[in-house]
């Protein structure tokens, strides 16, 4: 037994912790927990517990179906809102088959598997994303009615006694006691939005932290009686919600996308990792915005109004100060070579976090391999410019519905490769019914267009 699993049978019994919950996610980024005893947990280790596969959405078919749990040590958490004695801890696991063996249905083994490959050219890859999420007052019913947002407050506004302060207040406290950091926080720009700012880590421990975050979320607001939701477009006006993050590459302590003396203190390696999120763009879109409403967020808001500029990316292009542009390299700083990056924008809050890093990763390392040129960047509002202006620059636009961005996603050896042939069929095969679904439905906008007149 190595030291951290003595560190954690040590912590159960000096804080007398009787419920180990294992967390994994599924396929689609939903978080699943099987509870354990602690006299349980030393087999959890060394074996795995195991599981029905294929009542997981993505993971097995029933004739492959046992499956095995086996909770990573390093993820060991209490988890604070079950801090009444007995308490609880949760830990994350690597899903494995009955030979022991990685589950290639496994998220997080997807993303370890192109850190790995990361590691082989000599990369670690760190990422900060700024979550963004809304705060109703009760919980949205099913029928679709419009919610109620906790509060009117707009970006950055700060109301005394408002339930979104007294909300981050203590869910920053919640997520700080998990020993997961938190750089910012602050009203956003739709009423009852909020956004919270995790601090720097390895994209592994960043997915974790996400998955955390999302729960921790929920768990605060029920606690306040009000309902967070991470819906990339729930108001259609207002913005949407989003998770622009920033990121880098390491070479050990160095920063591989800084080079000083470069335009924007920007490496070849930097450049070359922007050209392949550009180049792939497209491919990965289903996965970083994997939800029917995602394309609301990305083109149907006030922030797709020609003129009115706004925060969700709507075309491929990259630029400086730039927040029309799907990639954004912020400014400089010249005393801190190592904080150069770069911001991808266009990622929902509501991704499964594994899949999404482990798609970008992949696309920015295409480019690094490939030695892809980056194209000139946009400063202009790219909303701004007409089709023809944005044609004559060479820039293209995202997908504009899931249904398009699926069909460039089957067509992407770069996905099948990422992914594996077992979550690529999956996710394929659950977005198609996803889009079919939403396709069939009548709209209350439609009956509340046509009923009238026709």
């Amino acid at each position: 037994m190595d030291r951290q699993q003595e560190f954690v049978l040590r912590t159960l019994e000096e804080r007398d912790i009787r419920f180990i919950r294992l967390w994994f996610t599924d396929v689609l980024g939903f978080l699943k927990s099987v509870a354990i005893a602690p006299a349980e947990l030393e087999g959890a280790f060394s074996e795995g517990i195991g599981f029905d596969g294929s009542a997981i959405e993505g993971f097995a078919r029933v004739y492959e179906s046992d499956m095995l749990a086996k909770p990573d040590p390093s993820t060991f958490q209490i988890l604070p809102w079950r801090s009444e004695n007995p308490g609880a801890a949760r830990m994350f696991c690597d899903i494995l088959m009955p030979d022991g063996s990685p589950s290639h249905a496994d998220p997080r083994w997807v993303l370890k598997r192109t850190l790995a490959r990361a590691a082989d050219m000599g990369f670690t890859f760190y990422t900060h994303p700024e979550v963004e999420f809304f705060l109703f007052k009760e919980r949205p019913d099913e029928d679709g009615g419009e919610p109620t947002p906790v509060d009117a407050g707009g970006y950055f506004d700060h109301t005394p006694h408002s339930a979104g302060h007294d909300f981050r207040r203590n869910a920053i406290m919640m997520l700080e006691s998990m020993g997961i950091s938190v750089e910012f926080s602050h009203h956003e720009g739709a009423p009852g939005q909020q956004e919270i700012d995790l601090r720097y880590a390895d994209a592994l421990t960043t997915a974790d932290n996400i998955m955390t975050f999302r729960l921790v979320m929920k768990e605060v607001a029920l606690e306040q009686g009000i309902w967070a939701s991470f819906m990339p477009k729930p108001f259609t006006q207002h913005p949407g919600s989003g998770m622009h993050t920033h990121m880098s590459l390491f070479e050990g302590d160095r920063n591989a996308f800084y080079e000083p003396g470069a335009e924007y203190q920007l490496s070849k390696v930097g450049r070359s990792f922007i050209g392949g999120l550009l180049r792939h763009a497209a491919e990965i879109t289903a996965v970083c915005n994997q939800w029917v409403n995602s394309y609301k967020r990305l083109w149907g808001g006030v922030e797709a109004i020609a003129g009115m500029g706004g925060e969700a990316p709507s075309y491929i292009c990259w630029g400086h100060n730039n927040r029309s542009a799907l990639v954004r390299v912020p400014m400089y700083k010249p005393s801190k070579g190592n904080s150069s990056r770069i911001e991808f924008r266009s990622l929902d809050s509501a991704c499964n976090p594994y899949l999404a890093f482990a798609m970008i990763l992949s696309a920015g390392l295409k480019g690094i391999e490939e030695g892809y040129e980056l194209p000139p960047g946009a400063e202009d509002d790219v909303w701004a410019l007409t089709s023809a202006e944005r044609r004559a620059m060479g820039i293209d636009p995202l997908p504009q519905s899931l249904d398009e961005a699926v069909h460039a996603m089957e067509r992407s050896e770069l996905a099948a490769e990422t992914l594996g042939e077992h979550v690529f069929d999956f996710f394929l095969r659950n977005k198609r019914a996803e889009w079919q679904e939403y396709r069939r439905q009548v709209t209350a906008y439609e009956r509340g267009r046509y009923l009238p007149i026709l």
